[in-house]
């Protein structure tokens, strides 16, 4: 240091000085708070296929992303509190899980920007405006193109079954799409000549008493709409099926990984990433009102051929080549 030069001498010393000043008053990296309401259970966890999405665009939590996530267990009047808990957190968007959510959040809040990772029509429950222009605060993706992705369900178990007679349809009459959709069931079911056995089914007691009325009116099959009492009840479904030998027709594939004979319906995984997509996009200044609803563009049919043959069936081969999974 003895041998330094004056200047270089002066302009280390500068720099030294400068260092810890720069180092305070860089930025501090933002942290993205995002709301996650759902009806299911706290064990079902945030998204998976929703967290990888958001972290493949880096969001990363821990680093610059917190998730405030909140369950109602299927108590859907609990979903109003929740709602207003996530808008007291002051999270920057919230994602909803369900229809019966985005509507307990629209009530909640008009300001903070709401994503549908998966909901009914949003227009004919009043949720947007538009789906091209939604117009307010809520936009995302839906789970339906229409009641009539219910109808072609039915059709595709009786081309799998072509002796079945009477199918039992477990569904919510509180929830207006449902009701659609059986309306278009009531369409095939003519078509068909099957009958149809509706069974309007909300808790755990209806749920026992609609086994009993399949089983007193003798259903031949079983047809099972997504809603979150079906989805909390899955087990005791499938159970009821597999000891009266009954094929069925579920809307999630999961349903049919646990040991159901189908599902047909839109790609729930995909909905989840897509809606991680409407966050980014937020996050990043998009107004909720400037970005259209999507409906939903992936299907998914899945046979599970350990089941059929349980049951004594044998799947037609043209509709195993139309099969996107086929479970052996």
């Amino acid at each position: 240091m003895t041998n330094m030069k004056p200047g270089l001498l002066l302009a280390l010393a500068l720099v030294l000085f400068a260092a810890p000043m720069v180092a305070e008053t860089q930025p501090t990296a933002k942290i993205y708070r995002i709301g996650y309401l759902s009806p299911e259970a706290a064990s079902q966890g945030v998204s998976r296929p929703f967290r990888d999405a958001l972290q493949d665009m880096g969001y990363i939590e821990g680093r610059n992303l917190v998730i405030e996530s909140r369950f109602a267990d299927t108590h859907m009047d609990q979903l109003p509190a929740l709602a207003k808990d996530l808008v007291r957190a002051g999270v920057d968007v919230i994602v909803t899980i369900g229809t019966p959510t985005v509507q307990a959040d629209k009530e909640a809040t008009t300001a903070i920007p709401i994503v549908m990772a998966g909901s009914a029509d949003p227009v004919e429950h009043k949720l947007v405006t538009s789906l091209a222009r939604p117009g307010g605060n809520v936009t995302g993706v839906t789970h339906s193109p229409g009641p009539e992705i219910s109808g072609k369900g039915l059709h595709l178990l009786k081309e799998a079954v072509p002796a079945l007679s009477r199918v039992a349809i477990l569904w919510d009459s509180s929830l207006v799409h449902e009701g659609l959709s059986l309306d278009a069931q009531r369409e095939v079911a003519r078509a068909t000549g099957l009958k149809l056995l509706p069974l309007d089914v909300k808790t755990l007691d209806e749920l026992t008493a609609a086994f009993a009325t399949a089983t007193r009116e003798h259903a031949d099959g079983l047809f099972v709409f997504p809603n979150f009492i079906n989805g909390k009840h899955r087990k005791l479904i499938l159970d009821f099926a597999e000891t009266h030998r009954l094929p069925t027709m579920f809307q999630d594939a999961d349903f049919v990984a646990a040991g159901g004979l189908m599902s047909y319906y839109s790609h729930w995984p995909a909905l989840r990433q897509r809606a991680a997509v409407y966050v980014d996009k937020i996050l990043k200044g998009a107004r909720p009102a400037d970005l259209p609803v999507e409906q939903p563009t992936k299907f998914q049919l899945v046979i599970n051929l350990k089941t059929a043959k349980s049951l004594g069936l044998t799947i037609p081969a043209s509709l195993l080549t139309r099969a996107d999974d086929v479970i052996e």
